[in-house]
C-alpha cells in the first residue's frame, strides 16, 4: 500500500489513516510530524528546514520533498500513507520524481468526500475543556452535566475556529488548494473518491474496496 490520503477538516481522515496503518502495517507519514522529527534529529535536511522555520519563513518545496523522501526510503517494504502532502501540483510532481528514484510509485490517492454543510455540523458541534483538553460533541459525546467536563469539572468552551463561519472559511481554503492537486491525480488515473458519510467501519470498507484490499 502506497497512498496519499486527502480529506477536509472533519472528514475523519485521521481516524481512517490510523485504521489503515494498523490493519495493513503501513507507515503513517504526516509531513508536519516528519519535518519536526528531522529538525529534532538534526539531519542534514532537518537543519536546512530549521533555518527557515526559525526565521518564520515557509520551508521551500525542495526541502520538504527531501525530508519526505528520506522518510519514505526508511519505511522499507511496509508501505505508507502520506497525510498532508502534497499540497500543490509542483509538490505532487516532485513527489512523483522522488518516489520513482526509490522505485516506489504511488498506488492510489484516496479522497474522502463529505458535503460542506455536514462538515460544518460535525465541527461546529465540538466543545473542549480548556483545563484538561478533553473533547466533547453536542451530538456524539455529550457531557453528563451540560457544559461541564466529566473529568475535571471545568467549563466547556466552543473554540473560535469551531464556529460555523470560521469552519466555512477553512473549508473554502481547503477546497481551493486541493482541487488542482486532485485534478492532477485524476488525470493520472489513480484518484479514488470515497463517500465518507456513515459509520467508521463502513467508510473503512469503502476505502478497502476501492483499493482492492
Amino acid at each position: 500500500m502506497r497512498i496519499v490520503l486527502f480529506g477536509p477538516p472533519g472528514s475523519g481522515k485521521g481516524t481512517q489513516a490510523s485504521l489503515l496503518k494498523d490493519k495493513y502495517k503501513a507507515a503513517h507519514i504526516s509531513t508536519g510530524d516528519t519535518l519536526r522529527e528531522a529538525v529534532a534529529n538534526q539531519t542534514e535536511v532537518g537543519l536546512r528546514a530549521k533555518g527557515y522555520m526559525e526565521k518564520g519563513e515557509l520551508v521551500p518545496d525542495e526541502v520538504v520533498i527531501a525530508i519526505a523522501k528520506d522518510k519514505l526510503a526508511s519505511v522499507g517494504e511496509s508501505g505508507f500513507i502520506l497525510d498532508g502532502f502534497p499540497r500543490t501540483i509542483a509538490q505532487a510532481e516532485a513527489l512523483d520524481v522522488a518516489l520513482a528514484e526509490i522505485g516506489r510509485p504511488l498506488d492510489s490517492v484516496v479522497n474522502l468526500r463529505v458535503d460542506d454543510e455536514e462538515l460544518v455540523k460535525r465541527l461546529s458541534g465540538r466543545r473542549v475543556c480548556p483545563s484538561c483538553g478533553e473533547p466533547y460533541h453536542v451530538d456524539t459525546k455529550v457531557p453528563k452535566v451540560e457544559d461541564k467536563c466529566d473529568k475535571c469539572g471545568g467549563d466547556l468552551i466552543h473554540r473560535a475556529d469551531d464556529q460555523a463561519e470560521a469552519i466555512r472559511n477553512r473549508l473554502k481554503v481547503y477546497n481551493n488548494q486541493t482541487a488542482p492537486v486532485l485534478g492532477y491525480y485524476d488525470g493520472k488515473g489513480i484518484l479514488k473518491n470515497i463517500d465518507a458519510v456513515g459509520q467508521i467501519a463502513e467508510i473503512q470498507n469503502r476505502i478497502a474496496e476501492a483499493l482492492g484490499l
